[in-house]
């Protein structure tokens, strides 16, 4: 109120119209005016008043409580005019909250003291705080011990070793809280209802390194929540992201006491985004000598302002759950970018489909690689849109300037709504970009005589109104950042080799998720069909989409046209040392069937519906089903089961009835068994492996068996049954 021009009838008569009519002055509380004007916010106050021609206080206090009430107060803190009275309003009107028993708690400051020691501001909002307790928060998972509560007032503080519900208070030996954090049963607040829409690069004096001044703002990030501090390492500067020119000064200061330093600020720019127009797949490959991993990504434009949704639709077996929770993480903890102006993306759903790994060869940081190029990949193929902040208006001219005020709204590619005219004044709502709006107020000021007011609040993102002259002056070169490729890795004769973005789709070893199931994914092998396989050709085209993922990955295959023994060629001296071709080694007519357990399971719906509630119930059905085909085929059948989970397990071989049942051992899994059995047996035997593991899949093409996949092994079950039960059915 200490404003020059300050109206308290002006500004009473706004929060009513703004905000609620419950907004009542309590500068007056006991007069007749005051509790007329209170009567008519609430029908038990009306009611009251009617009957004895006041109000009690209580049930003031209990209007207030309920939202129905609203007491407002005039006067300045810098001249100290009505602080006493607003003092006393809150301690008469307001109602003490109930507290739970258990502990929660909720922080709103980091700060520090003379001597650097980290203070962590929190009001106990249940139960009770102890020295020497352990706290942890939702966001951070780390634990650590209360040293001291300290009781402020002013700079000065007293100690306490216990701060019961309702307390304000700073602890110390907390390191992990940042502000909004709940503790205990309270929880974390939303984001900032202030977002900043504006970056500056932070100027330093000379003496001060970009090392040290980091160290600094990465602080008072952290005790400011609406402060986002960034290190763009393209320019090799520190940048700071504000909601404007206020906010500009009270950082400079803060830094200037803080710190001892002076600091000044580049130009305010923009902060833009980036999101897609149409849904597509990001692929990303990353296998370099004894490395793999390859994910696929689905990016789905979002509603505007719904900010980045990250979820997973991927089965576990085709990739275990503790690999796509680390994909999930990949995808949160880095600032993913676009590819128009190296601005943050927003505004998508991001989910992980498809992904596979590698038994030996695959590492934690493998993903994260193939991760961050499944995104850029998807960015790269998709038609991006750039975004700009907009700001919600409110512009309030005299009515002789209302044609200038719509002018310049136009020109900032604004939008409004039917001006409405009060009194002497005409107002203006509608919204504009930020970079049109945000140095406008100077020009209201100036052409109304100091009469206008422009009142702005931020939006949200919206399409950019000059996008085409945005991207010309940033100038990225998305194919130029290395940080931040589209390329995929892959491998090739024991070495890695670079694929650009818009060739990975003929380099990958998992299929689309965007394109429809292959007819050769799905189809049946009969038996007949394998008993006629002689030479590897007849394998090949049985499949000879999977032999050409093989040849793509790992080369053209160059063997002999039937299956050969590694033995050298001897000459012959009867015929001028030419060389002849051994012939093929004659098999003894075994034919085995080696089965992957649980990928059958997982893949068969009966077993696996059975497998949630009995796992032992679904291996053993399994295991008779096995019984059952083999009695009738003929073949040798080796089941096999990982175990490699279980410490200091020994690899055990059990025979049940006419097959063969393998647990592996400690560290090795049912892939790297069946793939060790498959290259001996194939040498001399006719090998079929069951199994719908991609990887595994390509390893046995490679030793000369033949995959079939889970679902397809299935229908030859029924296959089987149906034969076996037309011959009883002859025979009686």
């Amino acid at each position: 109120m200490d404003l020059d021009g300050a109206d308290k009838e002006r500004v009473l008569y706004q929060l009513k119209t703004k905000l609620s009519d419950g907004c009542l002055a309590f500068t007056d509380a006991e007069s007749a005016e005051f509790f007329e004007n209170a009567a008519l916010c609430d029908d038990r106050l009306l009611a009251q008043y009617d009957s004895t021609g006041s109000i009690e206080k209580q049930a003031l206090k209990e209007a207030v409580k309920q939202r129905k009430l609203f007491p407002c107060l005039f006067g300045s803190a810098l001249k100290l005019n009505g602080v006493q009275e607003f003092l006393d309003c809150l301690n008469a009107y307001t109602t003490m909250p109930h507290y739970s028993n258990t502990f929660g708690a909720k922080v709103f400051k980091i700060s520090e003291d003379n001597q650097k020691i980290r203070l962590t501001f929190l009001k106990v909002t249940g139960g009770s705080l102890k020295v020497k307790e352990v706290l942890s928060s939702k966001r951070n998972t780390a634990a650590e011990k209360v040293n001291q509560i300290r009781i402020y007032s002013g700079d000065k503080f007293s100690t306490a070793d216990e701060a019961p519900a309702g307390t304000i208070c700073a602890v110390t030996g907390i390191s992990f809280a940042r502000s909004g954090d709940g503790l205990g049963t309270e929880k974390d607040s939303g984001l900032p209802v202030l977002t900043p829409v504006l970056t500056y690069r932070l100027e330093l004096p000379e003496g001060i390194d970009s090392h040290t001044a980091l160290e600094k703002m990465r602080l008072l990030e952290t005790e400011d929540p609406q402060l986002k501090v960034v290190w763009n390492s393209r320019l090799g500067e520190i940048q700071v992201q504000l909601m404007g020119d206020i906010q500009l000064e009270v950082l400079q200061a803060v830094i200037k006491e803080r710190f001892g330093f002076d600091v000044t600020f580049g130009k305010g720019n923009i902060i833009y985004k980036e999101t897609i127009k149409d849904t597509v797949e990001g692929i990303g490959h990353f296998e370099p000598l004894r490395h793999y991993a390859e994910v696929h990504l689905l990016l789905k434009p979002g509603k505007r302002n719904s900010g980045l949704v990250f979820s997973t639709d991927c089965k576990e077996d085709l990739l275990d759950k503790n690999w796509q929770r680390l994909i999930l993480t990949h995808l949160y903890e880095k600032t993913h970018i676009g590819v128009l102006t190296g601005s943050p993306i927003t505004d998508m759903e991001i989910t992980l489909v498809s992904g596979r790994a590698h038994p030996k060869h695959t590492e934690g940081g493998d993903f994260r690689q193939a991760t961050y190029r499944a995104v850029r990949q998807g960015l790269r193929t998709a038609e991006s849109v750039l975004l700009e902040p907009m700001y919600e208006f409110s512009l309030e001219v005299p009515s002789e300037s209302i044609g200038r005020a719509i002018s310049d709204i136009q020109r900032m590619s604004g939008t409004f709504s039917q001006p409405e005219t009060v009194g002497e004044f005409t107002v203006i709502n509608g919204t504009a970009p930020v970079s049109e709006m945000s140095e406008y107020t100077r020009e209201v000021l100036q052409y109304t005589h100091g009469k206008g007011r422009l009142t702005c609040s931020f939006s949200g993102y919206d399409v950019c109104h000059n996008a085409e002259e945005v991207i010309r002056f940033v100038g990225y070169d998305c194919d130029g950042d290395t940080d931040n490729t589209a390329d995929s890795v892959f491998c090739s004769h024991g070495a890695g080799y670079i694929v650009k973005w818009d060739d990975v789709k003929t380099h990958m070893h998992l299929p689309s998720a965007l394109a429809a199931p292959k007819e050769s994914y799905i189809k049946t092998f009969s038996p007949a069909a394998v008993s006629n396989m002689k030479k590897q050709k007849d394998i090949f085209a049985l499949d000879k989409e999977l032999m050409q993922i093989f040849e793509n990955t790992y080369g053209p295959i160059k063997r002999p046209e039937t299956f050969v023994t590694r033995e050298r060629y001897q000459p012959d001296t009867n015929k001028d040392s030419r060389y002849k071709r051994p012939k093929a080694p004659q098999t003894d007519g075994k034919e085995y069937l080696l089965v992957d357990g649980y990928n059958v399971i997982f893949s068969w719906e009966n077993l696996r519906k059975l497998s949630e509630s009995s796992i032992e119930g679904a291996r053993n059905t399994l295991v008779n089903i096995l019984c059952n085909y083999q009695g009738y085929k003929k073949c040798e059948v080796i089941l096999v089961f990982d175990a490699y989970k279980v410490k200091g397990n020994q690899r055990e071989i059990e025979r049940v009835n006419n097959i063969n049942i393998v647990y592996t051992k400690e560290a090795e899994t049912a892939d790297m068994y069946i793939e060790k059995v498959t290259h001996e047996l194939a040498k001399k035997h006719k090998v079929r492996v069951v199994t719908s593991d991609g990887m595994e899949q390509l390893i046995i093409l490679g030793s000369g068996a033949l995959r079939v996949l889970s679902l397809a092994f299935l229908e030859e079950i029924h296959q089987a049954e149906d034969e076996i039960r037309q011959i009883i059915e002859a025979h009686n």
